[in-house]
């Protein structure tokens, strides 16, 4: 049986996938991804399977590389603070840090290039792995905030979290790759207008998520 604040730690973390997916160092790709569909098929008749086939692949690339990088810095970060009396504070003032950071648009960035793009359905999973390596580096703000929250979890709690967070970016990745495959997209340029609404939701969200954890910590936990 889960607690029911976890309901508000897997709403973090969905957010939190949104707005990587739309970070930006990995949203001005997007238009090249599109481009990149197109002259890959563009002598190919549209079909669902084809598209759905590439997003998949796209996907699984996605999924391994934020997989890798959600799992090592999970284990670094248990190993170091598992054992830190005032852990729960320390979750709570990184929420609450980095949502004001969010919202006034300070957030740290780290810009990474994306690998070359080769031809046939394997160059797709190549791209989704580029992608999200791009948009981890540059969505710290949104990457350290759900591993913090995984960290204050039970082990399984904890995986449905980061899971939630990976799954969120990898369902956009395959949708975009479908909606692009089906003729839905002609320019990703409409998608990258919605990032600032998306940056400013999750920043609120994880400032109200940064307060509650600190009022566990302090009301509930008294730890100090």
């Amino acid at each position: 049986m889960f607690d029911a604040a976890i309901f508000s730690t897997l709403g973090l973390a969905l957010l939190a996938g949104i707005g990587t997916f739309f970070s930006p160092c990995a949203y001005p790709l997007l238009p090249g991804y599109v481009g990149f569909y197109v002259s890959q098929t563009e002598n190919e008749e549209a079909s669902l399977g084809g598209a759905l086939s590439r997003g998949l692949v796209a996907g699984v690339g996605v999924f391994v590389t934020l997989a890798v990088v959600l799992g090592v810095a999970y284990q670094v970060s248990y190993d170091t603070l598992s054992n830190i009396v005032y852990f729960e504070l320390i979750v709570g003032g990184i929420l609450l840090l980095f949502g004001v950071l969010i919202l006034v648009d300070r957030a740290p960035s780290l810009s990474i290039a994306l690998p070359q793009r080769r031809s046939s359905v394997l160059g797709f999973g190549i791209f989704g792995a580029g992608y999200a390596l791009a948009a981890a580096g540059c969505a710290l703000a949104f990457l350290t905030p759900v591993v913090a929250s995984a960290l204050a979890l039970p082990p399984l709690e904890a995986m449905l979290v980061l899971g939630t967070y990976v799954g969120t970016v990898v369902v956009l990745m395959v949708a975009l790759t479908v909606a692009t495959g089906m003729g839905l997209i002609a320019s990703a340029g409409r998608l990258a207008g919605y990032s600032e609404r998306i940056r400013q939701v999750a920043g609120a969200v994880m400032i109200v998520a940064g307060l509650g954890q600190l009022y566990l910590a302090i009301f509930i936990l008294d730890v100090i």
